[in-house]
């Protein structure tokens, strides 16, 4: 069935979003920015170097394309090969070397392994390219809390578990930069009405009560599956929001900017669960005055979570393998053969396995995998995927502030979609706590998966592809400029990174179905012969604690399937 078609709640009449016209509005934008940045004081953009990076596209759409693959000249064995580098297929790879396994391989796309976890640097300053913080986790994700205390990010003492301080982020966290001024957290709360404070503390109350229904956790397996849980996944979140009275634009925009955060759409787009999900499955919604509930804690890095996929990726050594495209997996009487293209070499390797984890997102799993099972093929129709951009934006000198709140590490800026389409930036030199502010890279994020139609999503990711840099730039900058009217003039570089298909989105079903996974199947990594399959797209949505459990699992399992 085509995720796309499932009705709106009947009989709820639904108020213009400003996740609805976030696709209409981004010609608009990039029109508007290439006049407004032409105004700005100061500013001349062609001095402004850059270019887009990051990401090899031309290696991917290989597969897209049909190309021409040569006869396979390099044959290679191994006990057990994982496909894809990201953080599945390292967390994969993890889990083979505590199982003792040891003769294995990764195969990568890129030129380095982390998907879209990596890092890069910018003016010679450590930058995220994709996800820049992980949240403490909690005793649902023991896996991911084995990695941190073996990393040394948390160790036992006098009984308790403490975190190095050193890696979590350091106050202020978040600020937003709403009416004119900027004010700490991220929920607008300056001067709003008594109405909006109302609507904030019944959808305080609705968490609450969702959280002393149901069991919610991260990695969401963990919590399994319910009716309840299903009459949410079947239902837009943004209709769920209707039908309880909360049509409050403050209220509407925070909860639109943490579902585009998280999910890489709006409240237009994801599922009703997905919305819950993100704060029942964490310290819930906390409305002013509930002084109760404490800000959740994260961990972040100047290059983001790359700091953890590179220390996930180095005791690979040779065995980690990049620059490889994956074109075709098939299994056989006695192991599993898998042929990849080596762009540096120009050559077709086969590799020979007794099994193998596919760590790709679904999307490619069902082009390489010969005869893929069924329900491998549904998840393929079932996955929809949201375009991003990010953009490394290097600052020579310190920005002029705003009355309000300090510089943070997270920046937020309120409005629509046509006024502050990103998601803000972070700051990558925050965790350095230097003395006086100076150069730095702002790293801003923008998701583009808000469509209500199939066809506009291919129309944003087409948009994405085919915007010039300078386009991108000058449009960033105008919406930058608004909280920092300084901000084009201390511009030097701007790095963007554009993901095609960065993540699977949380969309309803009308089946109710949450993630990827084959129905009724118990597996977390779901299997077919020889084939173990880890990826997020499998939970259904993109978050680091998904990712690490299904690999960590896939691993687990080959490991234990090789001794036996």
């Amino acid at each position: 069935m085509n995720p796309w078609d499932y009705p709106p709640a009947p009989s709820v009449a639904v108020p213009d979003n400003p996740a609805r016209r976030q696709l209409l509005a981004a010609g608009a934008a990039i029109a508007s920015g290439l006049s407004l940045i032409a105004c700005l004081p100061g500013q001349n953009a062609t001095a402004i170097e850059g270019g887009f990076t990051g990401i090899e596209f031309e290696r991917g759409h290989m597969l897209r394309d049909s190309y021409a693959w040569p006869a396979s000249t390099v044959h290679c064995k191994t006990k057990v090969l994982i496909a894809g580098g990201g953080v599945a297929g390292l967390a994969s790879a993890r889990a083979l070397r505590l199982g003792g396994v040891e003769d294995f391989a990764l195969l990568e796309l890129e030129d380095s392994a982390g998907g879209n976890a990596r890092g890069t640097s910018v003016g010679g300053i450590a930058c995220p390219m994709g996800a820049h913080y992980l949240p403490l986790p909690g005793d649902d994700a023991p896996d991911v809390q084995n990695l941190l205390e073996e990393l040394g990010l948390r160790q036992r003492i006098s009984g308790r578990w403490q975190y190095d301080e050193r890696h979590l982020c350091h106050s202020p966290q978040e600020r937003l930069y709403f009416n004119g001024h900027w004010q700490d957290g991220l929920l607008p709360v300056q001067g709003v009405s008594a109405d909006t404070l109302s609507q904030y503390r019944q959808f305080a109350t609705l968490v609450e009560r969702a959280r002393v229904q149901e069991t919610w956790s991260l990695p969401a397996y963990k919590a399994g599956v319910t009716a309840f849980k299903q009459s949410l996944a079947a239902l837009r979140f943004d209709d769920y929001l209707m039908q309880h009275g909360l049509d409050d634009a403050h209220l509407r925009w925070y909860l639109d900017y943490c579902c585009r955060d998280d999910y890489g759409a709006g409240i237009a787009t994801v599922s009703a669960w997905a919305g819950l999900h993100y704060f029942a499955s964490r310290h819930g919604f906390a409305a002013p005055g509930m002084d109760h509930m404490e800000r959740e804690g994260l961990l972040t890095w100047p290059q983001g979570n790359g700091w953890l996929t590179q220390r996930m990726a180095a005791p690979l050594g040779e065995r980690l393998h990049t620059a490889r495209v994956v074109v075709r997996i098939v299994v056989g009487k006695h192991g599993v053969e898998v042929d990849a293209f080596n762009t540096a070499s120009q050559v077709m390797e086969r590799w020979q396995a007794q099994s193998v984890v596919v760590a790709l997102p679904v999307f490619v799993a069902v082009r390489v995998v010969q005869n893929p099972p069924s329900w491998l093929q549904e998840a393929a129709r079932r996955a929809v995927y949201a375009p991003w951009l990010v953009a490394n934006i290097h600052i020579d000198k310190a920005l002029t502030d705003h009355p309000g709140a300090a510089p943070s590490w997270d920046n937020v800026i309120y409005g629509e979609s046509t006024q502050a389409p990103g998601l803000g930036y972070v700051d990558a030199m925050h965790q350095s706590l230097q003395s006086v502010p100076a150069a730095t890279v702002l790293t801003y994020y923008r998701a583009l998966g808000d469509a209500t139609k199939s066809a506009d999503l291919n129309a944003a990711r087409k948009q994405l592809m085919q915007t010039a840099w300078q386009q991108w730039r000058d449009t960033i900058l105008a919406e930058l400029s608004v909280p920092h009217p300084d901000l084009p003039a201390k511009v030097r570089r701007i790095d963007i990174t554009r993901y095609g298909h960065a993540m699977a989105m949380p969309v309803p079903s009308l089946e109710g179905r949450i993630g990827l996974r084959p129905a009724g199947s118990p597996d977390v990594s779901p299997r077919a012969d020889r084939l173990r399959f880890a990826h997020s797209d499998w939970a259904g949505y993109s978050v680091f604690e998904e990712a690490f459990a299904i690999g960590h699992a896939a691993g687990t399992a080959a490991a234990k399937q090789y001794k036996a």
